[in-house]
């Protein structure tokens, strides 16, 4: 009987810069063909790649929910549905999981096309090679992301087939060990490469720069879980099925910076950093919307386009109340003063912004952005600040009134007008966009988001959402890649190299010394320069810095303001900064911008990562369908 295969079309109108679009937009939407006839044909093959494409696994994704990125006291989620991330305590330990069911039969969905193209005697060589090599990357990429949840899992590379004689004993594969799962990521990557066009206008599909890419960051965080597990003994198997050895973490971190050196100095197409527009902030924020041949930093996306039958509510969800398309979708993701905070000062040092001065009165700023003048540029790239813009309008953030006496005036709704003391016209005392204590689709931290907000016409509207694309590789991790190998193998001038380029391209010109690069500053860089992008878990735990950041204790606000910059600094509660305007008509600071930091009502519970976080839970149905996987530690 000859194999059915079903093909789903419009996902390959996702692939940009794919020279025969309009051959595959041509044929019908569906199709459901004999295997052998798809593997005749190169544009059906890539309608098949299209599929596996659209099924890769990300943690956090523009189109799998805001509320992946609102964790781990980075921000805070203003949805009432959603308020229970912050007032609870800890996670249990399916948190960040994978469907068992679901990634296998992803997995031999790519073992197939892997060996169908394989089997193939109508493709040309030259689109057997690639496709090979397609599916090769996103079976290593996908192993990959399950390792970095699940540690070792079995490694199944060919498809398997169920004989319905009633035992199915022949098909269990026990869990390989986490080294071997990091070993196979990279080895795939460097079988791979070559095969793989080195084209960095090519960013939907593998490339030779999206191979490289993958083996940097692979070997990357095996090199760490093998040095860094150290300081976590028990969160390892006998097996090795969960741990590394830290014999293997020199051998890991040299590949790492190989891989990543191969990259940037220009073997795999002229990779480089963003710096295309004059504001140094609008230059980043730039980076996650620009989807023209300008952009040569991302290197691997997922695309989405609004006439490809693709898009996401990224916008829909998170943009500023006031700016909503619908009036009332909105405002859901709200970075934290935890965040905010971590930004530098341009002279490289680290300091709270300033809210009082050394007798701990107010500081008045003539301006709602004056007290974040001087920093980083990333802050306002990233983060929406009060008194910026969105799609050329001022965002309203204010809390309400400081009164003389120190009271504060304000309402429950912007909308809900009142007369300010002594006197008699109603006026507005809050602003649109808050922060209104527990009113949702506001801000409760002072901030919104702008990293990966669509600033285009209708991109907030549920109708049509928004095709801003989603950039799993870029070249400024590759750059912090190396300088983090770098780091751990001694060599501090090329880690200084590196770093000290992403920094430059966020204003930070003074460059530091090889004596400043230290592990803080490893930890601090992909944490202001990675933020929102699905990095911050698993940087976490594989460095074994979660059970000490985020301990289950509540973070005060004497925790808020010190040790900033500190790779341990806690932080187990999301806070926030709320702006009042002064009102005292007798006093020269009438008028005037003063901030108090503030814990939102709703944020009763702290994070609390236990050592059974490290490595999600394998079900209980896994294991009792396979009882070779050996249950994960600590739980």
């Amino acid at each position: 009987m000859k194999k059915i295969l079903f093909i789903a079309l419009p996902v390959m109108a996702l692939f940009a810069g794919c020279k025969k679009e309009s051959e595959f937009l041509d044929i019908p939407p569906i199709q459901v063909l004999p295997s052998d006839v798809t593997f005749s044909d190169p544009a059906l093959v890539l309608a098949v790649a299209g599929d596996l494409y659209n099924r890769q696994l990300d943690f956090s994704g523009l189109d799998n929910g805001w509320s992946s990125f609102t964790d781990f006291s980075e921000s805070f989620p203003s949805e009432n549905g959603s308020y229970f991330y912050v007032n609870r305590t800890g996670w249990d330990y399916s948190q960040w999981g994978v469907n068992w069911s679901d990634a296998y039969h992803y997995i031999r969905d790519l073992n197939l096309f892997i060996q169908r193209d394989s089997a193939s005697k109508e493709l040309t060589a030259d689109d057997k090679k690639r496709f090979l090599a397609e599916g090769r990357f996103l079976r290593a990429n996908f192993y990959f992301e399950m390792a970095k949840r699940m540690g070792g899992v079995p490694l199944i590379l060919t498809p398997l087939d169920y004989d319905f004689k009633g035992d199915p004993s022949y098909l269990q594969s026990a869990r390989a060990k986490e080294s071997d799962i990091y070993d196979f990521v990279i080895s795939e990557a460097e079988a791979i490469k070559n095969d793989l066009p080195a084209d960095v206008n090519e960013k939907s599909r593998a490339t030779k720069g999206a191979a490289l890419a993958m083996e940097a960051r692979a070997a990357l965080y095996a090199g760490s879980i093998a040095k860094y597990g150290a300081n976590t003994p028990a969160v390892s198997l006998p097996g090795g099925e969960v741990g590394i050895p830290s014999s293997k973490a020199a051998d890991y971190y040299q590949k790492a910076l190989k891989a990543a050196q191969s990259l940037i100095n220009g073997e795999a197409g002229a990779y480089k950093l963003y710096q295309v527009l004059p504001n140094l902030a609008d230059n980043f924020t730039a980076i996650f919307l620009d989807k023209s041949s300008v952009n040569q930093e991302s290197i691997f996306i997922e695309d989405f386009k609004v006439n490809g039958g693709k898009t996401h509510a990224f916008t829909t969800n998170d943009q500023p109340y006031s700016f909503s398309d619908e009036g009332g979708d909105a405002g859901r993701l709200n970075p934290s003063l935890n965040f905010v905070e971590a930004f530098e000062k341009l002279d490289n040092t680290y300091a709270p912004l300033p809210t009082v001065d050394g007798a701990g009165n107010p500081i008045y700023y003539d301006t709602l952005q004056k007290i974040f003048a001087g920093r980083d540029a990333r802050l306002e790239g990233t983060v929406i600040i009060p008194g910026s813009k969105f799609k050329g309008n001022t965002v309203d953030i204010w809390a309400g009134y400081v009164l003389a006496d120190g009271s504060i005036f304000t309402s429950d709704n912007a909308t809900n007008q009142k007369p300010l003391p002594g006197t008699t016209t109603p006026i507005q005392v809050v602003g649109n966009d808050g922060p209104i204590g527990g009113l949702e689709l506001r801000t409760q931290s002072g901030f919104y988001i702008r990293k990966w907000l669509d600033p285009q016409v209708g991109s907030g509207r549920r109708g049509r959402g928004s095709d801003v694309a989603f950039i799993r590789y870029r070249f400024a991790e590759v750059l912090l890649n190396a300088a983090e190998a770098a780091f751990e193998l001694g060599d501090m001038n090329t880690a200084a190299l590196y770093m000290n380029q992403v920094r430059a391209r966020a204003g930070l010109t003074i460059p530091l010394t090889t004596g400043e690069i230290t592990f803080d500053r490893i930890v601090h860089e992909r944490r202001v320069e990675l933020a929102f992008e699905g990095h911050q878990l698993y940087d976490m735990k594989r460095w074994r810095l979660a059970t000490a950041v985020w301990d289950g204790t509540p973070t005060s606000k004497a925790d808020l303001l010190s040790n900033i910059g500190s790779a341990t600094k806690k932080s187990t509660q999301p806070w926030g900064l709320w702006p009042y305007k002064y009102y005292n008509p007798g006093s020269p600071n009438n008028g005037k911008w003063l901030y108090k930091e503030v814990l939102p009502s709703p944020v009763t519970g702290v994070n609390r990562f236990q050592l059974g976080n490290y490595y999600s839970f394998i079900g209980d149905d896994v294991r009792s369908a396979n009882p070779k996987i050996v249950r994960q530690p600590n739980q």
